[in-house]
């Protein structure tokens, strides 16, 4: 018997005559006379493997005939030279098992398109679709890039804690980890009798653990799930998402902004060498021009512009947007976008916002008005990384965690890694599931992961 092999595999050595034994799901019958073919996939790759069934195979009439969308497969046959324009070979049926039935009147996916809308409602089936398909590959390639860029760049993986009881960006939107009732909260110390003994949380970011490690091995990433309870049902929010959150010893501003930019351009390039065919199916069918957007991105160097600089250029804008622009509010994705669609036409790099909208983190700078931050915005999505030079002098840091109202008790030790051989160090945070929404063009990013977590929405 042939070793099994996926159909990936299949397709790319084409060694005519060679017996092979492939398993999937079927994505069609279609009967013609005495023979049958039928479309297998099996989530390797876009393209499917036709399988000629002829009448002389002993279950034929009682179940290939029978065969329907969904159901799976395992196929043993011969790779023949297909005759059939747009596909170089198929595989002339020696055995076809039926592994698992379908329902055809109650499988939901049917040889048609269906909308992303629907497909969200039956989140344990809609990876077997194209659209959804090719996300999990690019998502997936893009998740091995980045590993690899960062292994290539010396830095060192660290694994930051799900369960925290630091709140990074200090806006009280974190979910309370409990094993408490609300009946054993106490007065006063509601938390004191819990499993931590203090109020925890799950994470927002790992950036203040990451900070650690970058202050004892210098280039350290950590690159998992976080989580925000903000009410929001945008199509750009999730409650919980993947952020890379690089942090890097010795390092300013300008490092910062440098190895965004590199990281970006060498995850693009990943993809476009990598998941080609895929992008040919978001470029045809969802978001036309992407192959050339993001050879562009690739390629030309990004903008960068001051904070200032922006709001002047928005306030140039011969447009209304739904949020007024003056010196010192916070960039929304309107403006984000316009900058890099309209004004600049690549990526863009804003620098050094107002010290008040940014957090309490990030080094403030000479002015005393604003601090060494970054934001980099793409087309169609807007902000893609944020990042800083991390407030590296005591004082400073810890007059700003004062107006910030966080207890330097609590944050002590984060304090004293300024007061044991302090650095200027520097760091950002990539939104992992953002980025797979502008590699493919999706509208929506709850249609670039798995499990999307949305308030009300919890499936599977």
């Amino acid at each position: 018997m042939a070793d099994t092999r996926r159909i990936v595999d299949i397709l790319r050595q084409q060694s005519l005559g060679e017996v092979v034994d492939a398993k999937g799901w079927l994505r069609t019958r279609r009967d013609s006379g005495s023979l049958t073919f039928l479309e297998l996939n099996d989530g390797s790759c876009l393209t499917n493997l036709q399988i000629l069934a002829e009448e002389g195979l002993g279950n034929y009439a009682t179940e290939v005939r029978k065969l329907s969308t969904g159901c799976s497969l395992r196929v043993r046959g011969t790779l023949v030279a297909s005759p059939a324009k747009g596909q170089p070979v198929e595989v002339r049926a020696d055995l076809i098992e039926v592994l698992g039935w379908a329902d055809p009147e109650s499988y939901p996916l049917q040889k048609k398109r269906h909308s992303f809308e629907f497909l969200r409602s039956i989140a344990h089936l809609r990876p077997r679709t194209n659209a959804l398909g090719a996300v999990a590959r690019i998502r997936s390639a893009l998740s091995f890039a980045i590993h690899r860029f960062f292994h290539e760049q010396g830095f060192i993986l660290v694994q930051t804690p799900i369960i925290t009881t630091s709140d990074c960006e200090g806006a009280g939107e974190m979910f309370t980890v409990t094993t408490l009732e609300p009946g054993q909260m106490r007065q006063g110390d509601p938390f004191g009798d819990d499993f931590f003994g203090r109020r925890a949380g799950l994470t927002v970011s790992g950036q203040l653990q990451a900070e650690i490690f970058a202050l004892s091995h210098g280039r350290v990433y950590t690159f998992g799930p976080t989580f925000r309870a903000e009410n929001s049902n945008t199509n750009r929010h999730l409650a919980e998402f993947w952020m890379l959150e690089p942090e890097m010893a010795f390092c300013d501003l300008r490092g910062d902004m440098e190895m965004a930019e590199a990281m970006i351009k060498a995850l693009i390039a990943s993809v476009l060498a990598e998941c080609a065919e895929d992008l040919i199916l978001f470029d045809q069918h969802v978001a036309k021009g992407l192959i050339d957007r993001l050879s562009q991105v690739r390629d030309a160097p990004f903008v960068h512009l001051t904070y200032t600089e922006a709001v002047a250029e928005l306030q140039r804008a011969r447009r209304d947007f739904a949020f007024p622009v003056q010196w010192g509010v916070d960039l929304q994705a309107e403006h984000e976008r316009y900058l890099c669609e309209e004004v600049a036409r690549a990526p863009v790099i804003v620098t050094n916002y107002p010290e008040a909208i940014k957090p309490f983190y990030m080094r403030l700078d000479d002015d005393g008005r604003t601090v060494a931050a970054m934001d980099l915005l793409v087309a169609g999505i807007g902000e893609l990384v944020g990042g800083s030079q991390r407030e590296e002098r005591y004082e400073v840091l810890a007059r700003r965690m004062a107006a910030a109202g966080l207890d330097t008790e609590q944050y002590g030790w984060y304090l004293d890694l300024r007061r044991f051989g302090s650095v200027p160090h520097a760091g950002f945070g990539l939104g992992f599931d953002r980025l797979v929404q502008f590699v493919t063009g999706m509208q929506n990013i709850r249609d670039v992961i798995p499990f999307p977590r949305t308030p009300g929405n919890a499936p599977c």
